[in-house]
C-alpha cells in the first residue's frame, strides 16, 4: 500500500507519477510512516522538480530528516548534484563525518550552494595556520556554521586580532572560540568590544577580563545594555571590581534568570538561612548561588543532617557548597568520624573546617599519614572515594 502511494499520488481526477527523486524517499518513509503526511502534503502542493530534487538530496546525501529537508528546500534551490557534491566532498576531505555534515547542513543548508574552494578553503587555511586542529575546527563549525559565510578579511581576522590583544596566545584565542564560536560571526564588533570596554571603564583588571573571556566567553555576547545593567548591579552589591569575585558575580547573574535566583534563595531559606546570610555567602563566593538546586540540597542535607552542622556554617564558608560530595566531602568526613570515635581528634570547629578546605596533599599528611592507624585510614578513605573498588 505504501509503495503505491510513493509511486503515484492521487491528485484530483488525475494521477501524478512521482519523479525518480521522490522514489528515493521510499526507504525512509517506510521506516517512519508518520512522515507520510508531510510527504503527501509536499507532493500535492504543486512543488516543482527543483524543490523535490533538493528534498531528495538533503535526505539521501546530507542525512536530514524529512521535515527538516522540506523546510530547507524552500530556501535552497538546485536541480543538479554537482555543486552540493563538491561541498560535501570538500567537507569530508577535512574530517567531517556524515553526522557532522547532517548537523552543519541542517543549521545552514545554503552552504550547499557555496563555492568551497573560494568560500571555505581560505578560512580553513587561516584556522589551520593558527593551530586549530582538524577535529576542533569541525566542532567549532558544527556549533556555528555561519562562520563559513563570514568574511575572512572583514570579520574573522579582525575578531582573531581583537581577542589576541587580550588573550596573547593563539592557543587561548582558539580556546575562546571553542567556548563561544559566535565570536567569529560579528559579535566582536557589536557586543564583545562594548562589553569589554565597559568592564575596563569600571576598573576591572585586564587579567580578570582575560580570565573571564577564557572561562565564560559566551557572557560577552550578551546585549551591551543587559551586560551594563548586570555589571552595575554587581557593583551596587559591594563587589570590588579589582577582585576576581566581581567577574564571577557578573557571570552568576547572567547564568540564571530572576526566577532561578529566587528559587535558590528560597531553597537556602528552607534550610534555615536568612536572606542576609545568603547574600553574605554569595559575597564571599558567587558559586554559592551558581551551583544547581540539586547540588545545594545534597550538600546542605549532608552537612546539616549527617554532620550536625548549623546552616550558618555553610554561609560563612560558602566554598563548601562547591565541593564534590563523592570525591571530597564524604571520604573526608569518614576519616574524621574514625579519628573522632578513636579519640584521636577532638571535634573542634576550626580543625573540621580545615579538614574540608585543605588540598588533598595537606589532608593526607595531616589527617591520615600522621597517625599510627594510617593503613586503616587509607583503606577507609579509598573505599569512600570509590565504593565500587573496595580495597581489601
Amino acid at each position: 500500500m505504501f509503495y503505491f502511494l510513493y509511486r503515484s499520488i492521487a491528485h484530483g481526477r488525475h494521477t501524478i507519477r512521482a519523479s525518480p527523486a521522490h522514489t528515493l524517499l521510499h526507504y525512509r518513509l517506510q521506516k517512519h510512516p508518520s512522515k507520510l503526511v508531510l510527504f503527501v502534503e509536499f507532493i500535492s502542493s504543486n512543488a516543482n522538480h527543483q524543490q523535490s530534487f533538493a528534498v531528495s538530496y538533503l535526505i539521501n546525501s546530507c542525512g536530514l530528516p524529512l521535515d527538516s529537508a522540506l523546510r530547507a528546500s524552500k530556501n535552497v534551490k538546485f536541480e543538479t548534484p554537482e555543486n552540493p557534491d563538491l561541498v560535501l566532498s570538500f567537507l569530508k576531505n577535512r574530517g567531517f563525518s556524515n553526522s557532522h555534515i547532517s548537523v552543519l547542513i541542517r543549521k545552514r543548508p545554503a552552504l550547499l550552494l557555496s563555492n568551497p574552494e573560494k568560500t571555505f578553503l581560505p578560512k580553513f587555511e587561516f584556522f589551520y595556520s593558527k593551530g586549530v586542529s582538524s577535529p576542533d575546527l569541525v566542532k567549532i563549525l558544527c556549533l556555528e556554521p555561519n562562520i563559513l559565510k563570514s568574511s575572512l578579511e572583514e570579520r574573522i581576522i579582525p575578531c582573531f586580532g581583537f581577542l589576541k590583544d587580550f588573550l596573547k596566545s593563539d592557543g587561548d584565542v582558539i580556546a575562546s572560540f571553542k567556548i563561544q564560536p559566535r565570536f567569529l560571526t560579528g559579535f566582536i564588533e557589536t557586543y564583545v568590544s562594548s562589553n569589554v570596554e565597559f568592564l575596563q571603564e569600571n576598573g576591572v583588571p585586564k587579567s580578570n577580563i582575560t580570565a573571564l573571556l577564557l572561562r565564560y566567553a559566551h557572557r560577552f555576547t550578551r546585549n551591551p545594555d543587559i551586560f551594563k545593567k548586570t555589571v552595575e548591579q554587581v557593583k551596587g552589591m559591594g563587589f570590588d571590581p579589582l577582585k576576581w569575585n566581581f567577574c564571577l558575580a557578573v557571570h552568576a547573574f547572567m547564568a540564571m534568570s530572576k526566577s532561578t535566583w529566587e528559587r535558590k534563595v528560597n531553597l537556602y531559606k528552607k534550610w534555615g538561612l536568612s536572606e542576609d546570610e545568603i547574600f553574605k555567602g554569595f559575597g564571599k563566593s558567587p558559586w554559592f548561588m551558581i551551583v544547581s538546586e540539586k547540588k545545594i540540597t545534597k550538600v546542605m542535607d549532608f552537612f546539616v543532617n549527617e554532620m550536625g552542622w548549623k546552616p550558618s556554617v555553610i554561609s560563612k564558608h560558602p566554598v563548601f557548597i562547591t565541593f564534590s560530595l563523592q570525591k571530597r566531602i564524604i571520604p573526608r568526613a569518614a576519616v574524621f568520624q574514625f579519628l573522632l570515635t578513636k579519640g584521636l581528634i577532638k571535634s573542634k570547629h576550626a580543625k573540621l573546617i580545615t579538614l574540608f578546605k585543605c588540598n588533598e596533599k595537606a589532608f593526607l599528611e595531616r589527617f591520615v599519614n600522621s597517625y599510627d592507624e594510617a593503613p586503616q585510614l587509607w583503606k577507609l578513605y579509598k573505599e569512600k572515594l570509590d565504593p565500587a573498588k573496595i580495597t581489601k
